[in-house]
């Protein structure tokens, strides 16, 4: 910061830290205001022009500094000036102290704050570049927001200086309104029992009720924009209709019909969506069978003479396909029929807000939610359209095990497929571009997983670009480069895609109705998992931002709720506490920040670790390996994230999932009994090495000196 930027800045706490040391809020009080009334009507009678002056400028002065006072001061005005003058007054130096205080902020601190936080602020600024007048216009006229927070944050923004001044001086007249309107009633108190006249009540009732009002205002305003194109049926077929019949879907349609809302489910594929059919149950079958396999070739450790398994591959995916049938029944439709859903088995179509298209027939409905999920993202390798490659939705129609597989991808799908077909027998090559596989968690947690896949045979390419795919006479290869420009080729039978999923969001109307996406293609949502048309709900995977099954239903409840009795009470979704596994070996989950996370988000923090190799029962397993990392807030045992590598982490980890929604510290879960011998008692014992580390020494010390005065030594 420039020298003339720390005299300012200087100047401007002196001036603040005078108004605090001399008490100068004591005059901007009601008792006082009362108090001094007459005085200060006299002089606005003999000097009306310097009066008003005084104060306009003292109001600027005020709010500039961002001062405490200005709320007071809108009172006074009414309260010694009158309505029409007092508005007149309040209503400009208001708008002109909080431009000067957005000026000012953004000469002092912008360029301090574009420098640490330049990558947040490009995407905010995104946001001001397209509707930052009427983003500002809705805070100002909302007054549950601090002024001064709302000067400071724009100082940091692209905004125009004009735009500010001008936004600002329109959205703050109706807040400035009630106000002024409720100091003139004061003015006329003349004593305590005047409290209860009704103009005075009423002044402060419009006080309470203005910011519901205005949000209301702000609400149909927004709706006018959006629903102008379209005319709104007078009546429905249906309370809601849900586009897509996965694990979001069918809880939101589940929940409607348990309120005995009329719903309607469209599904265009199969019933249970990804998850039952090409996502979760599948890959958690075939990691069974793979397990079984690895577990055979290391019967030695056990106890057993090593004895091969002949893997039959064919009949592996036959069981996926039989695990998948024996769950299916659970999401068909005959169920959900059943339990009061009316399904539709074809292609749904947004045709207006209020409108979808089925099966040839147009269904009216208040609400539409929006849960089409996601489908596996292929990179734009060259040559890649050569060859049929595989993806997490085509892979299980495999009946002959590939002998060379190559997995692009180092996250949680290709990681998964990655250790089970090793295990079952193929020669698997896993590409990363990134330097660690399970990129997500902690480096030490990569290097965990991927130890153990090359123990297994695997060869991991961290750090290596899929450069192009080469067929040359019946050989499939790829070229992958490396960080330094290396390039290797690598031959394979089969190749694999997972390096993610992205958001099916095209072919069935949200580009017509111009329903806004996010830059990573998800729809983008508010805090009640609206859209920019306010009864349209997205959910799930095509929403975000976690892509899980338990997300997806947990979001579904927010979406059915609000649509369903949003007029009563919305609920914001809550993703304080998001837990999530990767169900390789060792199995990785975690839930809250990791040290990686909270390093970047400049938290304060505390680390308790314990070593799986030392616990009981993980021994007498043959699973000696892992490790519990709990993260705390500084000094205290209020747990901000834990991740766990170890047999069962996903299980395991819900006793901190339960600790962080429910506030448990690490002291009640050391208190906590836990069976003997289970791996359950790692938490048990992390929990006691924080305790350990944070053992209060001073309490000891007494305490040594009082175990010393009973023995009288």
């Amino acid at each position: 910061m420039s020298l003339s930027r720390w005299i300012v800045l200087i100047l401007v706490l002196s001036l603040i830290g005078a108004f605090i040391y001399f008490d100068l809020g004591a005059y901007l009080t009601l008792e006082n205001i009362k108090t001094e009334q007459e005085r200060l009507s006299n002089l606005l009678a003999q000097y009306p022009w310097q009066f008003s002056l005084s104060f306009f400028a003292m109001y600027v002065a005020v709010t500039a500094l961002s001062i405490p006072g200005a709320a007071a001061m809108t009172l006074v005005a009414g309260a010694i000036f009158g309505f029409w003058w007092g508005l007149l007054l309040v209503s400009f130096a208001s708008s002109i102290g909080a431009t000067l205080a957005m000026v000012l902020a953004r000469w002092l601190f912008k360029a301090q704050v574009e420098q640490k936080f330049r990558r947040q602020l490009e995407t905010i600024n995104r946001g001001i570049e397209k509707e930052g007048a009427f983003y500002l216009f809705t805070l100002r006229l909302v007054p549950i927001f601090p002024f001064f927070a709302i000067n400071l944050a724009m100082a940091l923004t692209k905004m125009r200086v004009l735009v500010f001044y001008l936004v600002s001086q329109l959205g703050m007249l109706a807040g400035t309104v009630v106000y002024v309107n409720a100091g003139t009633q004061l003015g006329q108190l003349a004593s305590l029992s005047g409290i209860l006249s009704p103009e005075l009540l009423g002044s402060f009732v419009l006080l309470g009720v203005f910011p519901l009002m205005a949000k209301w205002f702000v609400d149909w305003i927004k709706a006018q924009r959006v629903y102008s194109s379209y005319k709104k049926p007078s009546s429905f077929d249906r309370d809601m209709v849900v586009i897509g019949a996965g694990s979001g879907g069918l809880v939101a349609a589940l929940i409607a019909a348990t309120v005995k809302a009329k719903v309607t489910l469209i599904e265009k594929n199969k019933m249970g969506g990804d998850c039952l059919n090409t996502g979760c149950v599948p890959s958690k079958a075939l990691l069974r069978s793979a397990r079984h396999a690895y577990d055979n070739r290391r019967g030695e450790q056990l106890g057993f003479t090593d004895q091969e398994l002949a893997v039959d591959f064919k009949n592996i995916m036959a069981r996926v396909q039989r695990a998948i049938a024996e769950i299916e029944p659970h999401d068909s439709v005959e169920r959900y029929e059943g339990l009061g859903v009316d399904v539709e088995e074809g292609y749904g179509e947004i045709v207006s807000p209020w409108h979808v298209k089925v099966n040839g027939k147009t269904l009216s409905t208040r609400n539409i939610v929006i849960a089409s999920g996601a489908e596996p993202f292929v990179p734009p390798v060259k040559g890649i359209d050569q060859i049929e490659y595989l993806t997490s939705d085509n892979l299980w129609q495999l009946d002959e095990r590939p002998e060379r597989l190559v997995v692009l991808g180092g996250g949680p799908i290709g990681t998964e497929l990655t250790q089970a077909f090793s295990r079952l027998g193929s020669n698997v090559t896993q590409v990363e571009l990134l330097p660690n596989i399970i990129p997500r968690e902690d480096q030490e947690f990569s290097a965990m997983v991927q130890t153990q896949l090359e123990l297994e045979g695997v060869n991991v390419l961290t750090g290596h670009r899929a450069e192009e795919v080469i067929v040359d006479g019946g050989e499939n290869k790829l070229k992958v480069v490396d960080g330094n420009g290396n390039e290797k080729m690598v031959p394979f039978d089969r190749l694999l895609v997972a390096v993610g999923r992205r958001a099916n969001t095209s072919g069935f109307g949200l580009e017509e109705l111009g329903i806004e996406l996010n830059a990573n293609g998800t729809v983008a949502v508010d805090d009640y998992l609206r859209t920019n048309y306010p009864n349209i709900y997205a959910i799930g995977d095509a929403a975000g931002p976690y892509q899980f099954t338990h997300t997806a239903s947990h979001m579904a409840w927010y979406a059915s709720v609000n649509a369903l009795f949003g007029m009563f009470r919305k609920f914001k979704v809550d993703y304080r506490v998001i837990p999530w596994a990767t169900f390789c070996s060792p199995e990785v989950a975690r839930v809250g920040l990791n040290e990686m996370e909270a390093k970047e988000q400049g938290i304060d923090y505390d680390v308790a670790t314990y070593d799986v190799g030392d616990l009981d029962r993980a021994i007498a397993d043959e699973e000696a390996h892992g490790r519990v990392k709990v993260l705390t807030e500084k000094g205290k045992d209020k747990v901000i994230g834990v991740t766990i590598a170890a047999e069962h982490a996903g299980d395991l980890i819900s006793e901190y999932v339960l600790a962080m929604k429910h506030g448990i510290g690490l002291n009640k879960i050391l208190g906590t009994i836990h069976i003997y011998p289970t791996m359950a008692e790692m938490n048990k014992f992390v929990a006691s090495e924080w305790r350990k580390d944070n053992k209060p020494e001073w309490a000891l010390d007494i305490a040594e000196k009082f175990h010393t005065w009973r023995r009288g030594a």
